[in-house]
């Protein structure tokens, strides 16, 4: 088997992934309205204002992330279950082809998910930030990326839906405690502030918290203060789908 990506294959996996998620009417209003229902409440929570635009930005972050996590990591499993995966093994199909056509599908998704959130943010819910909403969109889309790759590296190490969903007190909890959005990460307790900066999120909400404070502009520091966590989150992205391959595997001959 070759480990070489095939764009073709990789294009029609990802056809198919879409074609099954708009078939499921719920899951995908959980993708696309559930992250923007989350920010209303939250705008409401805290009256808009100040407050809002302070914790706006992280949330952005948090929220598609959770979801694309867990949507990848139910439905993924779910074809292993029935053995989709199992019969698309036996195809000419490749690791790398398969699992970069579930990052496209999804990735398309989280793509989606992220503009109308940003969009209701900062058009109907009044986020204000200082950077530019291109710089938002681009962090809340790669945040989103990242829940999509540990969803699929996480449906490996789950027997059923139920435990897939049981996941994410495992793996995403912790990241949320120690994100920064508690306590500032700078604040955080020796062996704490070391162990979140080997969180993904921790990252990711850095990232947004340069695009809310955006000081110094592009060329003045704020757009390469944004490249180093992007970039962290990127990384961590691109290991998990990695990963992902790496757990796929033929259970009979």
């Amino acid at each position: 088997m070759s480990g070489l990506v095939r764009p073709a294959l990789a294009a029609a996996t990802a056809g198919r992934v879409l074609h099954q998620v708009r078939g499921d009417r719920r899951s995908l209003a959980m993708v696309l309205v559930l992250p923007a229902a989350l920010l209303s409440v939250m705008a409401w929570l805290y009256e808009g204002g100040p407050a809002f635009d302070r914790v706006g930005p992280a949330m952005l972050a948090l929220f598609p992330f959770v979801v694309m996590f867990l949507l990848t990591s139910v439905t993924t499993l779910r074809e292993r279950q029935t053995g989709t995966l199992e019969r698309l093994l036996t195809t000419p199909l490749g690791k790398a082809d398969l699992v970069l056509g579930y990052g496209l599908a999804f990735g398309l998704l989280a793509t989606a998910q992220a503009v109308l959130a940003v969009g209701v943010a900062v058009g109907l819910l009044g986020l204000d930030v200082r950077g530019p909403v291109a710089a938002l969109l681009l962090v809340a889309v790669v945040d989103a990326v990242l829940g999509t790759a540990l969803g699929l590296l996480a449906s490996a190490f789950a027997a059923t839906e139920l435990q897939a969903v049981q996941m994410m007190p495992a793996v995403v909890l912790p990241q949320v405690l120690l994100c920064g959005l508690l306590v500032p990460r700078a604040s955080l307790p020796d062996g704490l502030r070391e162990l979140s900066s080997l969180l993904p999120l921790s990252h990711a909400v850095d990232a947004m918290t340069v695009v809310a404070r955006w000081e110094g502009g592009v060329a003045g520091g704020a757009g390469g203060d944004l490249a180093g966590p992007l970039l962290v989150v990127v990384a961590f992205a691109a290991a998990a789908l990695a990963g992902g391959a790496a757990t796929l595997r033929r259970r009979t001959a």
